[in-house]
């Protein structure tokens, strides 16, 4: 009882951000604001430049650590599976690169999956020549969620070399049980790829319980960071693969300065190898670090309940007006669509909510709503109304 206390006992965290009260941001999915404290690391970090005989070469790993550390800890991973990445799909490239090519004979991926994920497995297929077998959602608004999972988890077999999904579906929140998968990769040798960027830092992931073999994540969105950053887990299965590039800084002698030219076969053990080349940026680094304290401050369950709460009244209307929405037990509170009813005119609805300043997204049919803690009541309110106005 005293958790579940606990958590509703989040209050709107829009004080630390710098969103003016006539905006209604719900579109966490598409970028997140930064914060306040965020930025300020980034200036941080952007002023230690202009004095670097004030900056040291142990410098240029330490931060790194730190983010590792906390990424680490958010899903149950230890900090030297980790790797420092400058996109999801350089994380997503990585993982593809070392599958092996003679387990199998086809990899798995879910319909309208993100299209970086499905760009980087299709060109492993025809450079592999394998078969990609697409998992549609089924064709049903009653028990969806279950039903896609099922159909994922039948498809993987000991003739599955990967599967590559998101670990929520990106346009409507869908949640597949990747326990369930996870179990399945486990039984058949498949290896588990999964693009964390829509929910990891919102929703509870733990690499270890689900099986997974990577789990890539821009920080742009949910992790609350800057652009072009982003953090990886790779499993044991990847310690010996091949990186995208040869950095200097993934090697084993790369913290004494000294040696740099004795030349090395070996890099730092774990994930090390697939850090991006210059991963040390103090700007994004700083900012990042910020961001995940501010996650572990907060707890990713609260995040996730607080937005549960936040959303009650509007799925409430949605389904007392003949909108669609995934049942709550294969949705994220953080992220999900819904679709209108035949009477709703989608254009005249779009161009209502951006005269009343409501920022949601269009993905393919539906309206993706994606809220965060700095959203309040007002703004649930914002978007219902303007619902309403379209009746």
């Amino acid at each position: 009882m005293s958790t579940n206390h606990h958590l509703h006992s989040m209050t709107s965290q829009k004080h630390l951000f710098d969103i003016p009260p006539d905006i209604h941001y719900l579109n966490g999915a598409f970028m997140s604001p930064l914060m306040k404290s965020v930025s300020e690391s980034g200036m941080e970090g952007m002023r230690r430049k202009l004095h670097p005989w004030a900056i040291h070469s142990e410098d240029f790993f330490t931060q790194a650590e730190a983010v590792k550390e906390k990424f680490g800890r958010l899903v149950n991973s230890p900090a030297q599976q980790i790797a420092i990445i400058p996109s999801a799909s350089y994380g997503l490239k990585s993982a593809v690169n070392n599958i092996p090519v003679n387990t199998g004979n086809h990899v798995v991926v879910v319909s309208n999956d993100f299209p970086s994920d499905y760009y980087t497995i299709r060109a492993w297929c025809q450079i592999n020549k394998k078969e990609m077998k697409v998992i549609d959602a089924p064709d049903i608004l009653n028990g969806r969620g279950a039903a896609w999972t099922e159909k994922i988890v039948n498809a993987i077999s000991t003739d599955t070399n990967a599967i590559i999904l998101s670990t929520i579906h990106w346009t409507d929140g869908t949640k597949f049980n990747l326990k369930e998968i996870g179990e399945k990769c486990k039984a058949t040798n498949t290896l588990f790829i999964a693009d964390g960027t829509q929910s990891v830092g919102a929703i509870p992931i733990d690499v270890t319980d689900f099986h997974l073999d990577a789990l890539v994540c821009a920080a742009y969105k949910w992790l609350m960071g800057p652009y072009s950053i982003g953090v990886a887990y790779y499993s044991k299965a990847f310690s010996n693969g091949t990186p995208i590039e040869d950095s200097w800084m993934n090697r084993s002698n790369a913290n004494d300065f000294t040696k740099l030219t004795r030349y090395v076969d070996d890099y730092k053990p774990g994930a090390a190898r697939y850090n991006v080349g210059e991963f040390s940026n103090p700007i994004l680094l700083s900012m990042l670090d910020r961001a995940l304290q501010q996650l572990h401050d907060w707890k990713i369950d609260a995040i996730q309940n607080y937005c549960s709460q936040l959303i009650q009244p509007l799925l409430l209307y949605l389904k007392e007006n003949g909108y669609w929405y995934e049942q709550d037990q294969f949705r994220a509170n953080h992220l999900f669509g819904f679709l209108l009813p035949a009477s709703i005119d989608k254009d005249l609805l779009l161009r209502a909510l951006q005269k009343n300043k409501v920022f949601v997204s269009v993905r393919g049919d539906g309206i993706r709503v994606s809220p965060h803690v700095y959203n309040d009541e007002s703004n649930i309110n914002a978007l219902i109304n303007t619902l309403k106005q379209q009746r």
